[in-house]
């Protein structure tokens, strides 16, 4: 019985931790980079369809598809660096 609560307890703060690194990406490049704002809403949408890839196994996809969302987070954040950049002042 000890065991199985200690195995309870394991697997729901894996849960907890895997969730809070699965976040949507925000969208949030404005309409002067209609590109670079286009990019950000594919990353969302594949970010939605690898959701969706856990949920219907289960969760069970060995962390890759837990890493391909994070490497998505990521890859909005440099969307949204390149708008930075672009709208500022580089003479």
């Amino acid at each position: 019985m000890k065991r199985f609560v200690s195995t309870t307890a394991v697997l729901a703060a894996a849960l907890c931790c895997s969730a809070a690194f699965a976040q949507t990406p925000p969208q949030n490049v404005g309409h002067k980079h209609p590109n670079l704002r286009a990019a950000q809403h594919l990353v969302d949408q594949a970010n939605k369809r690898v959701e969706d890839a856990q949920k219907a196994n289960e969760w069970d996809l060995g962390g890759h598809a837990e890493k391909a969302r994070q490497l998505l987070v990521q890859a909005n954040e440099e969307l949204k660096q390149a708008a930075e950049f672009a709208n500022a002042d580089h003479k």
